[in-house]
C-alpha cells in the first residue's frame, strides 16, 4: 500500500480557520493603535503650530499672530517674511498631517492678538475619534464632538 503525501483538505481548512481567528483578534488592535498614533501626531502638530505662532508674533510684532497656516510655512525663506515665515514644513502649513486636517481661524485685532487652530480627523473612526483645538493660551484642548469655538470651556488634554 502506498503512503499518501501532503495535507488533506480538512487539515488545510483547520489551518485557515486558525489564521482567520488570529486575524480577527489582531486587526481591531492594529486599527486602534493607528488611531492612537494619528491622535498623538495631531497633538504634536498643534504644539508645533503654537510654538510657531509665538515665534511669529515675536518676529513680526506689527502683524501679531499669523492669520493663515500658509504664513507660518513657505518655500522661499531667504529672507523669510511675514507671508512666508518658514517656521513649519509645507505639509503642515497646507493643513494636513497624520490623518488630521488643520485650520487656523479667528485671527482678530490689529495686530492679530487672537487665533484658533482646529485639528479634525480626516476620516472619523478611521484616522481619529477625537477633535482637538488650541488658541493663544497654547493649551491643547480636546472633545469627542466637533468643536465650534476654541476657548477655555473646551476641556484641556490630559
Amino acid at each position: 500500500m502506498r503512503q499518501a503525501r501532503g495535507f488533506s483538505l480538512i487539515e488545510l481548512l483547520i489551518v485557515v480557520a486558525i489564521i482567520l481567528t488570529i486575524a480577527a483578534i489582531a486587526v481591531p488592535s492594529y486599527l486602534r493603535a493607528r488611531i492612537d498614533a494619528n491622535e498623538s501626531g495631531a497633538v504634536a502638530a498643534l504644539r508645533t503650530l503654537n510654538s510657531a505662532q509665538i515665534t511669529y508674533n515675536t518676529a513680526y510684532p506689527t502683524v501679531g499672530y499669523a492669520g493663515t497656516l500658509a504664513s507660518l510655512g513657505g518655500t522661499s525663506c531667504n529672507p523669510a517674511s511675514s507671508s512666508s515665515a518658514c517656521m513649519v514644513d509645507t505639509v503642515l502649513a497646507g493643513g494636513y498631517r497624520s490623518g488630521y486636517n488643520f485650520t487656523l481661524s479667528g485671527a482678530t485685532g490689529t495686530p492679530f492678538s487672537t487665533y484658533q487652530i482646529f485639528g479634525v480627523p480626516s476620516l472619523w473612526n478611521s484616522s481619529g475619534i477625537r477633535y482637538f483645538c488650541t488658541f493663544q493660551d497654547a493649551v491643547v484642548r480636546t472633545s469627542m464632538t466637533t468643536i465650534a469655538t476654541c476657548d477655555a470651556t473646551v476641556a484641556p488634554l490630559n
